[in-house]
């Protein structure tokens, strides 16, 4: 797949913009190897760095004194002549360069993604290992980090590209059998064919169970704060923000919407929600009760429940937040530095952890208590070779997977090998095969500029 541009090369800052060290441009088209000639003399050899004088080619003032690297296409990353020029960082050196470059005819200013969306259609990668580069681009955890490599690497296409043969392997048969029914079909063609398609369909169905891990460990795990008003929930954010996010009062319903930080817990991306206070919806107002509502509506949602029980109360423990105790929560007894007396160890049938966020006892204790939670979901999930990390892959598999079981239970090969055309279809969608012009700009649109 290959692409006309109306002006074909391209130039971009790289690095970040201000003062630094090193500013990389780097420029991707057919004029790469003129455009060097003029600012250089002589462009290195390939992939080999030089120094270099870069020039004004008008007045020849020297720009810079800097490292040059030529990369012939096909062998660069757009697939297409491309060179880096590795300036020394100031803003004036970078602004002068990035304005002789402007000069020259054919050459423009790359926009948001450009330089990734030639190496698409160049067939130098695949839309999941795009994905997979933005998304590694914009980690800020070790574990979104390592998720990001793995599908820039190719895991996801890999995987994808062996379900697509497997289901190539049996469309041919049936292909076969239909055009030519008069011959001799091997005896038990269609039962392999069935047995293949099950079995395919059932590791799509394994896959899009642990779905939702992936994406949310690109967007952030969400783990809740529940309990009763007063419970110390706005205490422990704050705490655990190590800012002051939400307002902590001794009056009860101050928290009235949820309050959301972003954090990193372990290298787990995580967003940490404080909730209104769960009571009686006849002793709240009516915003109250709204807020109630998106509590309830969170702790539906969270991969990982909060249920905090305040410490003077344990006695008689609030009877709605035991009801939130799950296999998805923990149980957090607070201020523990107020009671005299020893806190229970369990709350129900959960063990508890007492804490105080005053002093930070018991803390840590609950901090291992998380990242154990943590762990042990990703670490399910990731017992399949990938994860699946948007929304428009599950969609996609799960097309594949309805197709397939349509395919199963057929009443004639004919309209089987449809059901198994129309699953291959869905599968090149993943990997960009097929019929993806309306998604290319809603994925390039979020890459920064020079990438």
């Amino acid at each position: 797949m290959t692409k006309a541009y109306p002006e074909n090369t391209i130039y971009a800052l790289s690095s970040g913009r201000g003062r630094s060290a090193v500013a990389v441009v780097r420029l991707s088209g057919p004029a790469c190897g003129p455009v060097l000639d003029r600012l250089c003399g002589v462009r290195p050899p390939a992939r080999e760095a030089r120094v270099r004088s870069v020039r004004d080619p008008v007045s020849g003032e020297i720009l810079d004194r800097t490292l040059v690297l030529w990369f012939p296409g096909p062998g660069s990353f757009t697939g297409e002549d491309s060179a880096e020029l590795h300036l020394h960082g100031s803003q004036a050196v970078v602004s002068a360069v990035l304005r002789v470059l402007s000069e020259f005819e054919g050459v423009r200013a790359a926009e948001a993604g450009d330089f990734t969306r030639r190496a698409f259609d160049n067939e130098k990668l695949d839309l999941t290992e795009v994905e997979g580069l933005a998304d590694l681009i914009d980690a800020q955890t070790d574990v979104q980090r390592r998720q990001a490599q793995r599908q820039f690497d190719g895991a996801l296409a890999n995987q994808v590209e062996g379900w697509r043969e497997r289901l190539i392997h049996q469309a041919a048969h049936l292909e076969a059998a239909i055009d030519f029914s008069e011959e001799d079909i091997p005896e038990g063609l269609l039962d392999s064919c069935l047995s293949e398609v099950q079995q395919l369909r059932e590791e799509l169905q394994a896959y899009l169970a642990t779905s939702h891990v992936g994406e949310r460990i690109r967007q952030g795990l969400q783990i809740t704060l529940l309990g009763a008003p007063n419970a110390g929930k706005s205490s422990l954010l704050n705490r655990l923000a190590k800012r002051e996010a939400a307002i902590v009062s001794e009056i009860a319903g101050t928290t009235r919407d949820v309050i959301e930080v972003a954090m990193d817990i372990a290298g787990f991306p995580v967003l940490l929600s404080d909730t209104a206070g769960l009571r009686q919806e006849g002793t709240a107002d009516a915003i109250e009760v709204e807020g109630m509502r998106r509590s309830k509506q969170r702790a539906q949602e969270a991969d990982l429940k909060l249920v905090l029980f305040d410490g003077l109360e344990c006695a008689q423990p609030d009877r709605q937040s035991l009801e939130l105790l799950d296999d998805t929560a923990l149980a957090v007894i607070t201020k523990r530095d107020l009671v005299s007396q020893p806190l229970p160890n369990s709350m129900g049938t959960h063990k508890a952890y007492p804490l105080s966020v005053k002093t930070g006892e018991g803390l840590e204790a609950l901090l291992d208590a998380i990242e154990q939670q943590l762990t042990r979901l990703y670490d399910a999930a990731d017992e399949t070779p990938i994860l699946l990390t948007r929304q428009r892959h599950c969609e996609s598999l799960t097309a594949c997977a309805e197709a397939l079981q349509r395919a199963e239970s057929a009443p004639e090969i004919s309209l089987m090998a449809e059901d198994i055309r129309y699953a291959l279809a869905t599968l090149g969608r993943i990997t960009g095969r097929v019929d993806v012009e309306d998604l290319l700009d809603v994925i390039f649109r979020d890459f920064c500029i020079g990438k």
